[in-house]
């Protein structure tokens, strides 16, 4: 049995779940469910028996914590495509196919986005099997989700006639923009009408035909990209002046609108795109009040809400159907039925030029993360931990001092010509312009924090001399 390759896509900002999901840490790379992030648990849905190893399609800023998170749940991508520019699903797909029909053109890929909640894995499991079988006869499937309501988010899938090839799934009669309430209800009273969910089933071989077919300028500009790649490190920089020139479009208007080949799988598979602060309500777990709590949370009389802390102690009383997210610098208040404006209040904050829009104060690096936990006049104090085998980049500054305190851990220590190791309690001074590095070869995690002291001290008063992650 051939093995199926999935495609994840996880180039996604997840805009209305602010302020947890931000631009440069975006909802598909936090545990907003379960115990792991939305990414991990796509990976782990699509591996094992039938499954071979994934590609992974995203962009750099997330790379590093991509793969940082692979590693932790012991799978090993095929290869990590970096997109320069977004270009929406079918570019994506396109390059996937791309190298997969480079091999053989009748292997079997799945396009699934990393942020989708499915919490019937076994439904799901079985639902591929029978997709697969309609992929093997050369349809392009879609995993149309039985629809739970008159939902006027989604677009929709009417199924046709039955397939001969493959029991349980059917031709596409029609695929339907979002329609209105009315129009959605009508749907759901004539029955045969799915969700479109966003995930696919296809040979290669067989969603490259039907692109050069009716997008062949998206083809060529995805082939050129791919020719024109580059390899960094773990990752395959797809070029950026050819990839920039595939038209931005979604599988879906690109392809399956138009082929006379796209099939339809129905899924009961306990399916949400997690969309809204609404929707994680809706698929959370409930006390008897009819509440969604997470984090340090006390609540008294308080109904059909949904209340987060990754932060600070957070109390309600007497209120009913809100949401309510706390973060270490942000807090987001509203009615549930105003879920959707969230998106709002983030161009707001851009337009303006806060941080706050698409930036934690916690920033990952390759290395670990920094924390800002207080600034001032001529003064900044971070937090940063160095996990086992991080190695800052040999640096200096021009404008500022920096003082290292060790709290936890153990740091090996470059400060001009000397090389040193210190413990925790213990502390050093890099005067500027001096060439420094930090480095944690230790098998603990290294806490230090940092105060920078001087005229200027923006991000970019940095020189970077050496830097294995391969950064400028």
């Amino acid at each position: 049995m051939t093995d199926i390759v999935p495609v994840i896509l996880s180039g996604g900002s997840g805009t209305r779940l602010w302020p947890l999901s931000r631009t440069l840490y975006p909802k598909q790379l936090q545990a907003l469910y379960g115990d792991h992030s939305m990414l991990q648990e796509t990976a782990a849905r699509t591996s094992g028996d039938g499954f071979a190893a994934p590609i992974i399609i995203c962009n750099n800023e997330h790379r590093f914590i991509i793969a940082e998170q692979m590693l932790e749940i012991g799978i090993s991508p095929r290869t990590i495509f970096l997109e320069p520019i977004g270009r929406n699903t079918a570019p994506a797909a396109a390059v996937a196919a791309i190298v997969l029909a480079a091999q053989d053109p009748d292997t079997l890929m799945m396009v699934v986005p990393s942020d989708h909640l499915i919490r019937k894995p076994d439904d799901f499991a079985d639902v591929c099997a029978v997709a697969r079988k309609a992929a093997m006869g050369g349809k392009l499937v879609t995993f149309g989700v039985e629809p739970r309501g008159p939902e006027t988010g989604y677009g929709y899938i009417q199924q046709g006639a039955a397939l001969d090839q493959a029991d349980g799934a059917f031709h596409v009669a029609r695929f339907v923009e979002k329609p209105d309430l009315e129009t959605a209800q009508d749907y759901l009273n004539i029955g045969g009408y799915f969700w479109n969910s966003g995930m696919f089933l296809f040979k290669a071989g067989a969603y490259l035909a039907e692109l050069e077919r009716l997008q062949p300028e998206m083809l060529a500009a995805c082939q050129k990209a791919v020719d024109c790649a580059t390899t960094d490190m773990d990752f395959t920089r797809l070029d950026e002046a050819a990839f920039s020139q595939a038209p931005s479009d979604s599988i879906d208007y690109a392809v399956m609108e138009h082929t006379d080949k796209a099939a339809v799988a129905p899924a009961d598979i306990g399916w949400n795109d997690v969309g809204s602060w609404s929707e994680l309500w809706h698929v959370g777990v409930k006390d008897d009040a009819g509440n969604v709590f997470h984090g340090d949370v006390v609540s008294l009389d308080v109904h059909d809400s949904y209340i987060r802390s990754s932060g600070p102690l957070t109390t309600a009383i007497g209120v009913k159907d809100l949401v309510v997210v706390v973060t270490d610098d942000a807090v987001l208040v509203m009615p549930k039925d105003r879920a959707q404006d969230v998106k709002g209040v983030v161009d707001g904050l851009r337009g303006e030029g806060r941080s706050e829009g698409d930036a934690h104060r916690r920033m990952y690096r390759p290395w670990g993360w920094y924390q800002s936990i207080d600034s001032g006049e001529k003064f900044q104090a971070k937090q940063l931990m160095v996990k086992y085998g991080g190695i800052l980049s040999l640096q200096s500054h021009k404008r500022r001092a920096e003082h290292w305190v060790v709290v936890s851990g153990r740091a090996r220590i470059t400060r001009g010509d000397e090389v040193f190791q210190l413990e925790a309690n213990q502390s050093t001074y890099i005067p500027p312009g001096t060439k420094h590095r930090l480095e944690n070869p230790y098998d603990e995690p290294l806490r230090i924090i940092e105060v920078q002291s001087g005229e200027y001290l923006g991000e970019d008063d940095i020189e970077r001399f050496e830097d294995i992650y391969g950064r400028d």
